[in-house]
């Protein structure tokens, strides 16, 4: 299937029925007076968190929703019937603007979660409502009132723990393939993946957390290059960035140092914030050099690069230190939240 991130709905809520005008008639009840009845609400527009979708696709085909209208009142005091609700099921992790303000409605992320994006119409009243000591045949009644109508963004941002950003082809899907069940697409030419990657990494018999392989960011990405800010928004969530890099000396025209302040300045025009998220170095692909010269190597790459932190060094192809190090990312993960919780309590 492929992978949608970012629709364009409209939603309209349902009219409110309109107030019926009606006087009861009767043989045996002289002076009846009036019963008509109130019209019934509109329907209401919903959007619910379903953790059974992944992808916004469903929405590029169909595109206008409408709940029901409510049914005007009717004589004897019987009220109008009150229109359906409408229920859109959109993936876990959607985030929901209103078009015309840019104004953030809310944010979908547990399952079951429900948000009104458009309120039902205001039923009208029938004459009924407005009889009194000296109007005693009143002919007025109220119209129902129109349900909202709105133009919504949706944006679906990847629920995961840690995401793995770089350039293309540095080997974070070939990272994702080493450590979890996930087997995004890997070859040996240079191509950037095209969606994002999810993978399940189980460290322990009760201990997982999941991995989000970013596709490639290229320099302009933060104003749209290649994929642009469609993938940028995918590490939001994150609570760790693991910034990956080709460390092999294979094509003697990269400079890994380079790179690396790319990826760092795309992140920093997106968000300063999330430039100031937790973020680790993995130089991937020591595999390709000699064990001797491994050390020296990396060492050099950190230095140019201006990273201060510690260094991870990984092969994503033989498995070498992969797993070594999901687990200190899962000792980070758990140690950060009970922070957290601290900080909250």
């Amino acid at each position: 299937m492929k992978f949608i991130d970012q629709a364009i709905i409209r939603v309209e809520a349902g009219r409110g029925g309109d107030g019926c005008m009606s006087f009861r008639r009767e043989k045996y009840v002289p002076r009846g007076g009036p019963d008509g009845g109130d019209g019934g609400a509109g329907g209401s527009v919903y959007l619910i968190a379903d953790e059974g979708r992944n992808t916004l696709m469903d929405f590029r085909y169909e595109r206008l929703f409408r709940a029901q209208n409510g049914g005007n009142g009717m004589g004897r005091q019987c009220s109008g019937r009150a229109g359906e609700d409408l229920l859109i099921r959109v993936p876990v992790g959607t985030v929901v603007y209103d078009t015309a303000t840019e104004e953030s409605l809310g944010d979908l992320t547990k399952s079951g979660e429900r948000l009104l994006v458009a309120r039902g119409g205001r039923f009208g009243l029938g004459n009924m409502n407005f009889k009194s000591s000296t109007n005693r045949a009143p002919r007025k009644t109220t119209k129902g009132e129109p349900g909202e109508a709105r133009e919504l963004r949706l944006e679906l941002r990847l629920l995961a723990d840690v995401g793995v950003v770089g350039m293309p082809n540095a080997g974070k899907s070939s990272l994702i393939r080493a450590v979890s069940a996930a087997r995004p697409k890997v070859a040996d030419y240079p191509f950037s993946t095209l969606h994002p990657s999810l993978g399940v990494v189980r460290t322990g018999p009760d201990q997982s957390f999941v991995i989000a392989d970013i596709p490639g960011i290229i320099e302009g990405a933060a104003e749209g290059a290649g994929l642009g800010i469609q993938f940028l928004r995918h590490v939001q969530r994150t609570r760790l960035l693991l910034h990956l890099l080709d460390a092999s000396d294979v094509d003697p025209g990269r400079d890994p140092a380079r790179e690396f302040k790319t990826v760092q300045n795309e992140l920093k025009k997106y968000s300063r914030e999330l430039s100031r998220r937790e973020r680790w170095l993995v130089l991937n692909k020591i595999d390709l050099l000699p064990p001797s010269a491994r050390k020296t190597r990396c060492r050099r790459i950190a230095k140019d690069a201006g990273w201060k932190g510690p260094v991870h060094a990984v092969s994503a192809l033989t498995g070498e230190g992969c797993m070594e190090l999901m687990r200190k990312v899962q000792t980070y993960l758990e140690q950060s939240g009970r922070i957290e919780k601290e900080r909250t309590s």
